[in-house]
This record gives C-alpha cells, structure tokens and sequence, in this order.
C-alpha cells in the first residue's frame, strides 16, 4: 500500500520539498489523525477525511473541505480558493501557519 512519502517520492524533485514541509507541518498539527492516500491524494483521516493536498503544474492544492475554506475566507484572500480548495502557488512561500491552523481546525470540526 502507499504511504504519503510513497506519494511524495514520486512526484517532481524540484516540487518534493514542499509537499514534505507541507506534510510535516500537518503532521505537527493533527499528530492523532491516520495518514492514508485518498483519491490518490495524501490524505490525513480521523473517522472520516480531514484535510488532503496534491500536486498540480503551478501550485499545491490544499483541501480541507468548503467550510475550512469559509471559516478562514479572510486570511485566504490573497489565495485562489474554491469550494473546499486553497491553491498554494509554487512560487510563493508556503503559508505554514496558515497551513496548520486550517489541519488544526479542520480535524477538530470534523474528527469523528
């Protein structure tokens, strides 16, 4: 079965270390939650899907479900975002705080 560094390892080198800060800060944000590859995507899970991330050609979606995207509309207004998705672009700096406050929040709304 894969493992989310299975999926990591297997995308672009150049775009790798990105998804492993990504993956290490929500794993620092939701320790409790399983790891599990959903949709073909890396996908954190307590009782039901948490929050996911995949890659794409400019950016890293972020996907933790339209209320997590409603509830953090204002600090997300610089992203592009729609129901349920947050595009993180691949040149900017990735938003870690932001980040695992969406994990945090989206693990204690929806953690069955």
């Amino acid at each position: 079965m894969l493992t989310i560094p299975d999926y990591i390892a297997e995308q672009d080198p150049a775009i790798q270390p990105r998804l492993n800060t990504i993956y290490d800060t929500i794993c620092a944000a939701i320790p409790d939650a399983e790891e599990r590859l959903s949709w073909g995507m890396p996908t954190f899970w307590k009782g039901r899907n948490i929050i996911h991330f995949a890659t794409a050609k400019k950016h890293i979606g972020l996907y933790p479900g339209p209320d997590a995207v409603e509830a953090f509309a204002e600090s997300l207004a610089e992203y592009k975002t729609s129901k349920g998705a947050i595009q993180l672009p691949n040149n900017r700096d990735l938003p870690l705080q932001l980040i695992a406050d969406i994990a945090r929040w989206s693990y204690e709304t929806n953690k069955k």
